[in-house]
């Protein structure tokens, strides 16, 4: 190996450390030597006679594994791991069963310079380990280098980091799944639920108080009737993997609430379980799954809890610093930052495509978990030349067999070159999709020009996802999640009020697309606040009546609030944490009935929920287009109607084939100006029945016999019908259109989006 620089004066490896006596006694006799091992599987796996350990370390000198006492304080044996292969460092120790609490120390070159950062004296966590014991204690031990010295990451730190570091724990898969089953709903019927797992449950009435903000609390039948009778199909939970809360936070009083700051990528957050065992979490998924609900988890790998190179040595940078990470090519010492939080997970290097494979198929064979959410998305795809559709990982994840049935889900940007990437990740995953949430927060503010970017966003964003035979589920719609305002803030608030975070109000987005109606926040005004309840209806109805997959943000339903706090990441508290009396006070109630109906139509109703993007090339019945859009008067829109600046009138038919010779037809009003609008129905007229209206919740499937129907200010109408539909499918194409291709056909006039 490769010796230190020799302008560091400290030296290459960590210096013996004496071990703190015990009084503990362990159930068997601690091993002295590993016996040889296979090199995989990777983390440690145990049977009747011992465990097997196997870790990536590929410019380690040595590797230790140190074996603790029950209570994580003191380390009882330190034994060397045999064997190397292919920079897996792995050997087998007799009597280490269950329950045993472990971590590593590795010995090698510490040259910074170089991006190799070694320090014998970090006891380091299993990336793998699939159980943590204690939580992290922050102090300056927990650095490589010295905190403080003149010479900063470059100095050496000689200081035991052990009793600060949570501990790995030896485990074994014991919980009986039974007959339970993956609920696979397909993607157009899915509705997901982005929730915390802690915040959804901390003041739910009807759950105990010690199980409250826990798994346990998760799959109680209090929480999952919520669901049910809402007609959610899948919940979507922010990071649960084992986590760091980070040191300035802490200094602050405060916590890494969010949880986007993963330590273990394979252990459930501890403290999100009441009896501190794992099988809490997988009794959840399986309640939820009896409840035909899928879950879904938000994963964090394209960075880790460690920071910059600055930050502390707690698993991967001990481990293997310049593997694990981007650095900077004509400096390793430091780190490239493309996630704007220190560090970036190098996705080129087959070692972590393979850590981040590893713990999705364990996510999905040790607790059925149905899909996954991946924060900042485009890093996993970065290769030499920046983001490729083609990356190693998506091809890699892309024909996985185990994860192949899941949902996957990307947020298709970070913070580096070229990091928007929406509607550029590969065919089989789905993307948030942001320019539907700025386009509708727009459109129903009142901003001008927004009537062509609507119809973009209620056509599935067709100009964003339609090509390489992607659906419309590929576009996750939402108007508001975790980051950003609640929709009750949203029309309750101008600007953020961030106070509580710390920051002095400087951190979260300034650019909110919100309109409080004329008084910032809370108000006794009765003409505000119809205002602000019909625009939330008007909201909501459109993203559930939006081609594409709706997200609904937890307690959107009911009216929650975070008093505008845009940025919540921080506060685990009841400023982030569910107010459930607000869903049994009059307005809640009648909020979360109101979008039990909107999910309850859209399942329904297959128009409003189309596996296929619609450009009115298709004809389900004889002069009737799949999707066509009209003015108030019933005309058909023609590019200068879609280019008129102060249009906020929008008339949209959606027609789809049943079998049996039937068709189904929706037709959409919308209407946000300050006055009521008559809309002229189009031509042909159909039975139609007025199922929704947004402006008056006691309208509720009513026959429509009028020409004509007046829609109020700042509020939608559905209107659904079904006709005879004698023939077959016919197709309007050009000459030089492929009948085959409906979706290459010549489209008439569509929607012009201004960006």
């Amino acid at each position: 190996m490769n010796a230190p620089q020799p302008a560091i004066p400290q030296p290459a490896t960590a210096e013996p450390i004496t071990l703190q006596p015990s009084t503990a006694q362990p159930v068997t006799p601690l091993p002295v030597a590993a016996l040889p091992s296979a090199s995989w599987p990777l983390g440690a796996h145990c049977d009747a006679r011992g465990t097997h350990f196997a870790v990536y370390a590929s410019s380690a000198e040595q590797v230790l594994v140190c074996l603790f006492d029950a209570a994580g304080r003191s380390e009882l044996q330190r034994v060397a791991l045999p064997e190397c292969t292919d920079g897996v460092w792995h050997g087998y120790l007799p009597g280490v069963s269950v329950g045993q609490l472990y971590g590593y120390r590795v010995q090698g070159p510490y040259e910074p310079e170089r991006g190799l950062r070694y320090n014998a004296n970090k006891l380091l966590v299993d990336p793998y380990a699939r159980r943590l014991a204690g939580t992290l204690r922050w102090s300056d031990a927990l650095y490589g280098y010295r905190m403080g010295s003149p010479r900063a990451d470059l100095s050496f730190d000689r200081r035991d980091s052990a009793p600060g570091v949570p501990k790995g724990v030896v485990t074994g898969e014991r919980f009986d799944w039974e007959d339970d089953r993956p609920p696979r709903i397909p993607w157009s019927e899915t509705v997901i639920y982005e929730a915390h797992l802690r915040g959804l449950t901390m003041r739910l009435e009807g759950i105990p108080e010690p199980l409250r903000g826990t798994a346990a609390a998760l799959g109680h039948e209090r929480t999952i009737a919520h669901l049910r009778a809402l007609g959610i199909t899948a919940i979507e939970l922010l990071p649960i993997h084992s986590l760091v809360h980070d040191r300035p936070l802490v200094d602050r009083g405060l916590v890494n609430y969010w949880g986007y700051n993963t330590l273990g990528f394979f252990a459930p957050e501890p403290r999100y379980l009441a009896s501190g065992d794992p099988d809490e979490l997988k009794a959840a998924v399986k309640a939820l799954h009896a409840a035909g609900i899928e879950v879904l988890l938000d994963v964090v790998y394209n960075h880790s809890c460690e920071g910059s190179e600055r930050g502390p040595t707690l698993s991967l940078r001990g481990l293997d610093n310049a593997g694990y990470y981007r650095l900077q090519a004509d400096n390793p010492r430091f780190c490239v930052n493309d996630t704007g939080v220190g560090n970036t997970l190098n996705f080129q290097h087959q070692r972590v495509v393979q850590l981040a494979l590893d713990s999705l198929r364990h996510w999905v064979a040790q607790y059925h978990i149905d899909g996954f959410r991946f924060d900042l998305g485009v890093t996993l795809g970065r290769e030499a030349g920046g983001f490729d559709q083609g990356a190693g990982f998506f091809d890699a994840l892309l024909q996985d067999p185990l994860l192949a049935g899941t949902k996957l889900i990307s947020e298709p940007w970070d913070l580096g070159p070229g990091g928007y990437q929406l509607g550029n990740h590969p065919p089989g995953m789905a993307e948030w999709n942001d320019r539907f949430r700025d386009d509708v927060r727009r459109f129903w503010r009142g901003d001008p020009g927004q009537r062509g970017a609507l119809a973009a966003r209620l056509q599935g964003s067709a100009d964003v996802f339609d090509h390489q035979h992607r659906r419309p589920w590929a576009s996750i719609n939402f108007v508001t999640a975790h980051d950003g305002f609640t929709l009750q803030d949203w029309v309750s608030y101008n600007q953020k009020h961030n106070e509580a975070n710390g920051e002095d109000n400087k951190d979260g987005s300034n650019d909110n697309e919100s309109n409080n109606w004329g008084v910032e926040g809370p108000t006794d005004d009765a003409h505000i606040l119809e205002r602000r309840t019909r625009v939330k209806r008007a909201v909501l109805a459109t993203l559930l009546f939006s081609h594409g997959t709706p997200m609904l943000l937890a307690g959107d339903e009911f009216g929650r609030t975070q008093g505008g706090n845009n940025n919540a990441y921080c506060q685990d508290s009841e400023l982030s944490w569910l107010d459930w009396s607000l869903a049994g006070s009059p307005q809640g109630l009648q909020q979360r009935a109101f979008v039990s109906r909107l999910i309850s139509l859209r399942r329904e109703q297959r128009c409003l929920r189309s596996d296929y993007f619609q450009h009115g090339v298709v004809e389900p019945l004889p002069q009737v287009r799949d999707i066509e859009w009209f003015d108030e008067n019933g005309d058909t829109m023609r590019q200068e109607d879609w280019e008129f600046w102060e249009g906020r009138l929008l008339c949209v038919r959606r027609a789809i084939r049943l079998p049996a010779g039937r068709a189904e037809l929706c037709l959409l009003l919308a209407n946000n100006t300050d006055e009521p609008h008559r809309f002229q129905l189009p031509q042909p007229l159909f039975s139609w029945s007025l199922r929704v209206d947004t402006a008056d919740l006691l309208v509720v499937d009513r026959p429509v016999h009028e020409l004509e129907l007046e829609v109020a200010a700042h509020s939608v109408q559905l209107l659904t019908a079904q006709a005879e539909a004698p023939g077959t499918v016919a197709m309007v194409h050009a000459a030089t259109d492929s009948p085959m291709q409906p979706q290459r056909a010549a489209r008439p006039v569509m929607p012009k989006v201004e960006r």
